[in-house]
Protein backbone atom coordinates (compact mmCIF):
# COMPACT_ATOMS: atom_id res chain seq x y z
CA UNK A 1 0.00 0.00 0.00
CA UNK A 2 1.38 3.07 -0.64
CA UNK A 3 1.43 5.87 2.12
CA UNK A 4 0.95 9.63 1.97
CA UNK A 5 4.35 10.27 3.04
CA UNK A 6 5.75 7.55 0.28
CA UNK A 7 4.01 9.76 -2.49
CA UNK A 8 4.52 13.17 -1.53
CA UNK A 9 5.62 14.57 2.08
CA UNK A 10 3.46 18.39 0.99
CA UNK A 11 0.66 16.31 -0.14
CA UNK A 12 -1.00 17.26 3.58
CA UNK A 13 -0.48 20.92 3.05
CA UNK A 14 -1.28 20.87 -0.67
CA UNK A 15 -4.52 18.47 0.23
CA UNK A 16 -6.15 21.32 2.83
CA UNK A 17 -5.63 24.07 0.93
CA UNK A 18 -7.57 23.00 -2.05
CA UNK A 19 -9.95 21.68 0.30
CA UNK A 20 -10.74 24.80 1.66
CA UNK A 21 -11.26 26.53 -1.46
CA UNK A 22 -13.10 23.48 -2.82
CA UNK A 23 -15.32 23.99 0.14
CA UNK A 24 -15.56 27.95 -0.54
CA UNK A 25 -16.56 26.64 -4.45
CA UNK A 26 -19.48 23.96 -2.90
CA UNK A 27 -20.90 26.83 -0.52
CA UNK A 28 -21.08 29.44 -3.57
CA UNK A 29 -23.12 27.31 -5.41
CA UNK A 30 -25.01 26.22 -2.63
CA UNK A 31 -26.44 29.86 -2.59
CA UNK A 32 -27.64 29.65 -5.96
CA UNK A 33 -28.60 26.26 -6.61
CA UNK A 34 -31.07 24.78 -3.87
CA UNK A 35 -31.64 21.15 -2.74
CA UNK A 36 -29.39 19.83 -4.93
CA UNK A 37 -26.40 19.15 -2.55
CA UNK A 38 -25.54 15.59 -3.91
CA UNK A 39 -25.65 16.99 -7.80
CA UNK A 40 -23.32 20.05 -7.26
CA UNK A 41 -21.08 17.58 -5.06
CA UNK A 42 -21.24 14.38 -7.92
CA UNK A 43 -20.55 17.60 -10.72
CA UNK A 44 -17.75 19.11 -8.50
CA UNK A 45 -16.07 15.26 -8.93
CA UNK A 46 -16.46 15.00 -12.02
CA UNK A 47 -14.40 18.35 -13.09
CA UNK A 48 -11.93 17.80 -10.51
CA UNK A 49 -11.09 14.69 -11.77
CA UNK A 50 -10.75 16.75 -15.24
CA UNK A 51 -13.66 14.33 -17.13
CA UNK A 52 -17.12 15.20 -18.56
CA UNK A 53 -20.48 15.04 -16.70
CA UNK A 54 -23.72 14.02 -17.99
CA UNK A 55 -27.01 15.46 -16.11
CA UNK A 56 -30.17 13.58 -16.94
CA UNK A 57 -33.71 15.11 -15.28
CA UNK A 58 -36.80 16.64 -16.40
CA UNK A 59 -36.56 20.52 -17.82
CA UNK A 60 -36.72 22.86 -15.01
CA UNK A 61 -34.31 21.28 -12.26
CA UNK A 62 -31.74 23.74 -12.79
CA UNK A 63 -29.35 21.97 -15.03
CA UNK A 64 -28.59 25.15 -17.19
CA UNK A 65 -28.32 27.41 -14.18
CA UNK A 66 -25.89 24.50 -12.23
CA UNK A 67 -23.31 24.99 -15.36
CA UNK A 68 -23.96 28.54 -15.45
CA UNK A 69 -22.97 28.69 -12.08
CA UNK A 70 -19.81 26.33 -11.79
CA UNK A 71 -18.17 28.59 -14.63
CA UNK A 72 -18.84 31.99 -13.25
CA UNK A 73 -17.81 30.16 -9.22
CA UNK A 74 -14.67 27.96 -10.78
CA UNK A 75 -13.94 31.16 -13.19
CA UNK A 76 -13.95 29.45 -16.24
CA UNK A 77 -14.40 30.56 -19.79
CA UNK A 78 -18.09 29.30 -20.98
CA UNK A 79 -20.42 29.10 -23.50
CA UNK A 80 -23.26 27.31 -24.55
CA UNK A 81 -24.97 25.64 -27.16
CA UNK A 82 -28.63 24.69 -27.72
CA UNK A 83 -28.77 21.56 -29.74
CA UNK A 84 -31.63 20.68 -31.87
CA UNK A 85 -32.82 18.38 -35.00
CA UNK A 86 -31.27 21.03 -37.14
CA UNK A 87 -27.31 21.60 -35.17
CA UNK A 88 -24.64 20.39 -37.76
CA UNK A 89 -20.90 19.37 -36.87
CA UNK A 90 -19.72 23.08 -37.61
CA UNK A 91 -21.91 25.11 -35.35
CA UNK A 92 -20.14 23.27 -32.84
CA UNK A 93 -16.74 22.77 -33.80
CA UNK A 94 -16.62 26.20 -36.45
CA UNK A 95 -15.82 26.58 -40.23
CA UNK A 96 -13.32 27.79 -42.52
CA UNK A 97 -14.99 30.85 -44.47
CA UNK A 98 -12.98 32.21 -47.89
CA UNK A 99 -11.61 35.69 -47.69
CA UNK A 100 -10.65 38.25 -50.24
CA UNK A 101 -8.31 40.93 -49.78
CA UNK A 102 -8.30 44.00 -51.61
CA UNK A 103 -5.74 42.81 -54.11
CA UNK A 104 -7.86 39.61 -55.09
CA UNK A 105 -5.90 37.50 -52.99
CA UNK A 106 -8.19 34.34 -51.61
CA UNK A 107 -7.37 32.13 -48.22
CA UNK A 108 -9.05 30.28 -46.22
CA UNK A 109 -9.66 31.40 -42.39
CA UNK A 110 -10.95 28.81 -39.51
CA UNK A 111 -13.88 30.51 -37.57
CA UNK A 112 -13.53 29.06 -34.42
CA UNK A 113 -17.02 27.51 -33.08
CA UNK A 114 -18.31 27.42 -29.23
CA UNK A 115 -16.40 24.34 -28.23
CA UNK A 116 -13.35 26.97 -27.89
CA UNK A 117 -14.18 27.18 -24.13
CA UNK A 118 -12.75 25.97 -20.96
CA UNK A 119 -16.70 25.19 -20.01
CA UNK A 120 -18.97 24.01 -22.55
CA UNK A 121 -22.29 23.74 -21.95
CA UNK A 122 -24.53 20.80 -24.41
CA UNK A 123 -28.17 21.76 -23.03
CA UNK A 124 -30.46 19.12 -23.96
CA UNK A 125 -27.63 17.24 -26.23
CA UNK A 126 -30.07 13.92 -27.17
CA UNK A 127 -32.22 16.58 -29.56
CA UNK A 128 -29.28 16.56 -32.14
CA UNK A 129 -28.42 13.93 -34.55
CA UNK A 130 -26.03 11.68 -33.76
CA UNK A 131 -23.97 13.04 -36.38
CA UNK A 132 -23.91 16.51 -34.64
CA UNK A 133 -23.79 14.62 -31.11
CA UNK A 134 -20.51 12.55 -32.37
CA UNK A 135 -18.48 15.73 -33.46
CA UNK A 136 -17.86 16.05 -29.76
CA UNK A 137 -16.17 12.75 -29.51
CA UNK A 138 -12.66 14.25 -30.51
CA UNK A 139 -13.40 17.32 -28.07
CA UNK A 140 -14.01 15.18 -25.34
CA UNK A 141 -11.27 12.53 -25.55
CA UNK A 142 -8.56 14.28 -27.09
CA UNK A 143 -9.18 18.12 -25.92
CA UNK A 144 -8.38 19.27 -29.45
CA UNK A 145 -10.39 19.16 -33.07
CA UNK A 146 -9.41 18.54 -36.77
CA UNK A 147 -10.84 20.76 -39.15
CA UNK A 148 -9.92 20.35 -42.88
CA UNK A 149 -7.05 18.36 -41.67
CA UNK A 150 -5.54 21.09 -39.42
CA UNK A 151 -5.29 20.58 -35.74
CA UNK A 152 -6.82 22.88 -33.07
CA UNK A 153 -5.64 22.49 -29.20
CA UNK A 154 -8.73 23.21 -26.74
CA UNK A 155 -8.14 25.35 -23.99
CA UNK A 156 -7.11 24.12 -20.50
CA UNK A 157 -9.11 22.95 -18.82
CA UNK A 158 -11.68 21.87 -21.27
CA UNK A 159 -15.16 19.79 -19.58
CA UNK A 160 -18.10 19.26 -21.09
CA UNK A 161 -21.22 19.58 -19.05
CA UNK A 162 -24.20 18.29 -20.93
CA UNK A 163 -28.04 18.22 -19.99
CA UNK A 164 -30.71 15.26 -21.44
CA UNK A 165 -33.97 14.85 -21.21
CA UNK A 166 -35.13 11.18 -20.20
CA UNK A 167 -35.10 9.35 -23.43
CA UNK A 168 -38.96 8.51 -23.16
CA UNK A 169 -39.61 12.22 -23.93
CA UNK A 170 -40.75 13.05 -27.49
CA UNK A 171 -38.00 14.45 -29.86
CA UNK A 172 -35.04 12.90 -28.89
CA UNK A 173 -31.89 10.44 -30.20
CA UNK A 174 -29.87 8.06 -27.73
CA UNK A 175 -26.91 8.85 -26.94
CA UNK A 176 -24.37 6.43 -28.98
CA UNK A 177 -22.56 4.14 -26.42
CA UNK A 178 -18.92 5.59 -27.85
CA UNK A 179 -20.53 9.07 -26.62
CA UNK A 180 -21.68 7.99 -23.29
CA UNK A 181 -18.47 6.10 -22.47
CA UNK A 182 -16.97 9.72 -23.01
CA UNK A 183 -18.94 10.92 -19.89
CA UNK A 184 -17.17 10.57 -16.41
CA UNK A 185 -20.29 10.59 -14.46
CA UNK A 186 -24.32 9.74 -15.14
CA UNK A 187 -25.67 12.80 -12.62
CA UNK A 188 -29.48 12.26 -12.25
CA UNK A 189 -31.03 15.25 -10.96
CA UNK A 190 -34.47 14.68 -8.98
CA UNK A 191 -36.54 16.81 -7.30
CA UNK A 192 -35.94 19.16 -4.69
CA UNK A 193 -37.61 18.32 -0.95
CA UNK A 194 -40.03 20.57 0.70
CA UNK A 195 -37.78 23.02 2.36
CA UNK A 196 -35.68 23.04 -0.87
CA UNK A 197 -38.52 24.10 -3.01
CA UNK A 198 -39.80 26.74 -0.20
CA UNK A 199 -36.59 28.32 0.05
CA UNK A 200 -36.38 28.43 -4.07
CA UNK A 201 -39.65 29.99 -4.40
CA UNK A 202 -39.26 32.63 -2.30
CA UNK A 203 -35.97 33.59 -3.14
CA UNK A 204 -36.03 33.51 -6.95
CA UNK A 205 -39.81 35.61 -7.12
CA UNK A 206 -38.46 38.56 -4.94
CA UNK A 207 -36.92 41.94 -6.28
CA UNK A 208 -33.44 40.98 -5.28
CA UNK A 209 -31.38 38.41 -7.12
CA UNK A 210 -28.78 36.04 -5.55
CA UNK A 211 -25.49 37.03 -7.65
CA UNK A 212 -23.10 34.19 -8.39
CA UNK A 213 -20.06 34.38 -5.64
CA UNK A 214 -17.02 33.40 -7.23
CA UNK A 215 -14.25 31.26 -5.53
CA UNK A 216 -11.55 29.75 -7.92
CA UNK A 217 -9.73 30.87 -10.58
CA UNK A 218 -8.99 28.11 -13.83
CA UNK A 219 -5.26 28.04 -12.50
CA UNK A 220 -6.62 26.56 -8.68
CA UNK A 221 -8.74 24.01 -10.99
CA UNK A 222 -6.00 23.00 -12.72
CA UNK A 223 -3.62 22.79 -9.82
CA UNK A 224 -6.65 21.09 -7.63
CA UNK A 225 -6.64 18.31 -10.78
CA UNK A 226 -2.95 17.91 -10.75
CA UNK A 227 -3.29 17.02 -7.05
CA UNK A 228 -6.21 14.45 -7.56
CA UNK A 229 -4.03 12.08 -9.67
CA UNK A 230 -1.20 12.40 -6.31
CA UNK A 231 -3.87 11.56 -4.03
CA UNK A 232 -2.32 7.33 -2.82
CA UNK A 233 -5.32 4.70 -2.90
CA UNK A 234 -4.95 1.89 -0.97
CA UNK A 235 -4.98 -1.57 -2.34
CA UNK A 236 -8.49 -2.25 -0.24
CA UNK A 237 -9.63 0.51 -2.66
CA UNK A 238 -7.93 -0.61 -5.70
CA UNK A 239 -9.25 -4.46 -5.30
CA UNK A 240 -12.79 -3.04 -4.62
CA UNK A 241 -13.36 -0.60 -8.04
CA UNK A 242 -11.55 -3.94 -9.77
CA UNK A 243 -14.05 -6.16 -8.22
CA UNK A 244 -17.18 -3.98 -9.24
CA UNK A 245 -16.34 -2.88 -12.42
CA UNK A 246 -15.26 -6.53 -13.70
CA UNK A 247 -18.52 -8.02 -11.52
CA UNK A 248 -20.59 -5.58 -13.60
CA UNK A 249 -19.75 -7.65 -17.25
CA UNK A 250 -21.84 -10.96 -17.70
CA UNK A 251 -18.62 -11.86 -20.23
CA UNK A 252 -16.49 -12.20 -17.04
CA UNK A 253 -18.38 -15.37 -15.32
CA UNK A 254 -20.47 -12.93 -13.20
CA UNK A 255 -23.02 -13.37 -10.83
CA UNK A 256 -26.64 -14.87 -12.11
CA UNK A 257 -28.61 -12.02 -11.72
CA UNK A 258 -25.43 -9.80 -14.23
CA UNK A 259 -25.73 -12.82 -17.12
CA UNK A 260 -29.33 -12.85 -16.83
CA UNK A 261 -30.54 -9.47 -17.01
CA UNK A 262 -27.25 -7.34 -18.62
CA UNK A 263 -26.77 -7.46 -21.67
CA UNK A 264 -23.38 -5.62 -21.56
CA UNK A 265 -21.01 -4.12 -18.80
CA UNK A 266 -18.35 -1.22 -18.57
CA UNK A 267 -15.55 -1.07 -20.15
CA UNK A 268 -11.87 -0.47 -18.61
CA UNK A 269 -12.63 3.19 -18.73
CA UNK A 270 -14.92 2.96 -16.46
CA UNK A 271 -12.65 1.85 -13.73
CA UNK A 272 -10.08 4.89 -14.51
CA UNK A 273 -13.17 6.66 -13.79
CA UNK A 274 -13.79 5.25 -10.27
CA UNK A 275 -10.41 5.43 -9.67
CA UNK A 276 -10.22 9.73 -10.21
CA UNK A 277 -13.72 9.84 -9.20
CA UNK A 278 -13.35 8.37 -5.40
CA UNK A 279 -9.78 10.37 -5.29
CA UNK A 280 -11.66 13.49 -5.89
CA UNK A 281 -14.37 13.05 -3.50
CA UNK A 282 -11.64 12.40 -0.52
CA UNK A 283 -9.98 15.82 -1.62
CA UNK A 284 -13.96 17.57 -1.79
CA UNK A 285 -13.97 16.07 1.51
CA UNK A 286 -10.14 17.03 2.61
CA UNK A 287 -9.73 13.28 3.52
CA UNK A 288 -5.94 12.37 2.44
CA UNK A 289 -7.10 8.68 0.77
CA UNK A 290 -10.30 7.45 -0.36
CA UNK A 291 -11.99 4.71 1.27
CA UNK A 292 -14.16 1.51 -0.06
CA UNK A 293 -17.24 3.59 0.75
CA UNK A 294 -16.41 6.30 -1.86
CA UNK A 295 -16.30 3.29 -4.38
CA UNK A 296 -19.91 2.45 -3.10
CA UNK A 297 -21.03 5.92 -3.27
CA UNK A 298 -19.89 6.57 -6.92
CA UNK A 299 -20.52 3.21 -8.40
CA UNK A 300 -24.09 4.49 -9.93
CA UNK A 301 -23.09 7.60 -11.42
CA UNK A 302 -19.73 6.57 -12.83
CA UNK A 303 -21.47 2.82 -13.96
CA UNK A 304 -24.83 3.50 -14.83
CA UNK A 305 -24.66 4.74 -18.33
CA UNK A 306 -21.88 2.49 -19.21
CA UNK A 307 -24.48 -0.59 -18.89
CA UNK A 308 -27.51 -1.51 -20.59
CA UNK A 309 -30.14 -4.76 -19.69
CA UNK A 310 -31.37 -6.66 -22.08
CA UNK A 311 -35.45 -6.61 -23.07
CA UNK A 312 -35.87 -9.78 -20.36
CA UNK A 313 -34.61 -7.47 -17.59
CA UNK A 314 -36.65 -4.40 -18.65
CA UNK A 315 -39.61 -6.62 -18.58
CA UNK A 316 -39.08 -7.88 -15.41
CA UNK A 317 -38.64 -4.03 -13.83
CA UNK A 318 -35.12 -4.59 -13.60
CA UNK A 319 -33.56 -1.51 -13.01
CA UNK A 320 -29.43 -0.60 -13.97
CA UNK A 321 -29.54 0.63 -10.05
CA UNK A 322 -31.28 -1.84 -8.48
CA UNK A 323 -28.37 -4.07 -10.45
CA UNK A 324 -25.35 -1.54 -9.15
CA UNK A 325 -26.78 -1.42 -5.94
CA UNK A 326 -26.98 -5.05 -5.38
CA UNK A 327 -23.38 -5.62 -7.13
CA UNK A 328 -21.97 -3.25 -4.33
CA UNK A 329 -23.43 -5.48 -1.19
CA UNK A 330 -21.09 -7.69 -2.63
CA UNK A 331 -17.70 -5.84 -2.49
Amino acid sequence: MQTLSEADGNAVQEIEAAGAKIAAARAAMGEVIYGQEQVIDQTLVTVLAGGHALLVGVPGLAKTLLVHTMGAVLGLDDKRVQFTPDLMPADILGSEVLEETERGARSFRFLKGPVFCQLLMADEINRASPRTQSALLQAMQEKYVTVAGVRYELPSPFHVLATQNPLEQEGTYPLPEAQLDRFLMQVDVNYPNLEAERRMLLQTTGLEEVKVRPAMTADDLRAAQRLVRRVPVGEKVVTAILELVRSARPEEGASEEVERHVAWGPGPRASQALMLAVRARALIDGRFSPSVEDVKALAAPVLRHRMALNFSARAEGVTVSGVIDRLCRNI
